[in-house]
């Protein structure tokens, strides 16, 4: 990454909640920067603050005091309407729960969010099977989600929040509902679709070997950063080249058995 340029900046943020007469510090001075197109894992024990920290991030809600800037905007002076539209237009997210509506098929659930940009049906179908088919789903596009494993499931969810081309995507636990075999193969896609699409994500976990897939990892514990650390380039391109091969091989496997 020749060119870091920061998209998101915590300054001094802090969140305090009273309990009664006790005042319990969720977030105690958290202070760090995440580049463009990265890859970020925080990482955190439950009860750490870093579901809190996302929720910041996401202008879900409001901190204390301290500053957020992303993409050149202060999320900590918007009002509730204004962190709606930006929202809608700069951020993406993907759930542990996978929220799709069981009414609707894949594509649907994809071209959910542009319906809300008023974009025509016409070009939101067509980016919706796209994503889709980047996701490797391209076989379940009418299923609907009783129709698909938790890690299909999962596969439309990362598509639903690529379809509005945000600048972030956020994560809360995305793999906390998937075993072991098919979180390892999400957290995979995750990492190339970051890559080929130089996106920017964030992601939320408590998995040590799960935030290894990250270029930059941030450790949280009682509400502070413990520890940041970062892949050198090599390390980025060497993980990028492992991943495309994987996904090549599993391409050929995927042929064979078709042809077989």
């Amino acid at each position: 990454m020749a060119n870091k340029e920061p998209v998101i900046q915590v300054k001094g943020l802090y969140k305090i909640y009273r309990l009664g007469q006790e005042r319990v510090r969720a977030l105690n001075g958290v202070d760090f920067v995440i580049n463009r197109g990265e890859f970020c894992s925080i990482v955190g024990t439950s009860g750490s603050g870093k579901s809190t920290l996302l929720n910041m991030l996401a202008g879900l809600e409001k901190p204390t005091t301290g500053e957020i800037i992303i993409a050149g905007e202060h999320m900590e002076t918007k009002k509730e309407n204004q962190l709606v539209a930006f929202r809608r237009e700069h951020i993406g997210f993907i759930f542990q729960a996978y929220n799709l509506l069981p009414t609707l098929n894949a594509i649907e659930n994809v071209a959910l969010p542009l319906t809300f940009q008023g974009v025509n049906k016409k070009t939101r179908t067509k980016r919706a099977v796209e994503l889709l088919k980047l996701v490797g789903l391209s076989s379940h596009i009418k299923h609907k989600p009783t129709q698909m494993s938790g890690g299909q499931q999962q596969r439309v969810g990362m598509a639903r929040a690529l379809v509005v081309e945000p600048e972030i995507i956020f994560a809360d636990e995305p793999t906390g509902n998937l075993d072991s075999v098919t979180s390892e193969e999400m957290m995979q896609l995750m990492r190339r679709v970051v890559y080929e699409q130089k996106q920017t994500l964030v992601m939320v976990t408590h998995d040590d070997h799960l935030a290894g897939y990250a270029d930059r990892i941030i450790r949280i514990r009682d509400g502070k950063v413990i520890s940041i650390t970062e892949k050198t380039e090599e390390e980025r391109r060497e993980m990028a080249e492992s991943l495309r091969a994987k996904a090549q091989e599993k391409k050929e496997k995927v042929r064979g058995e078709q042809k077989g």
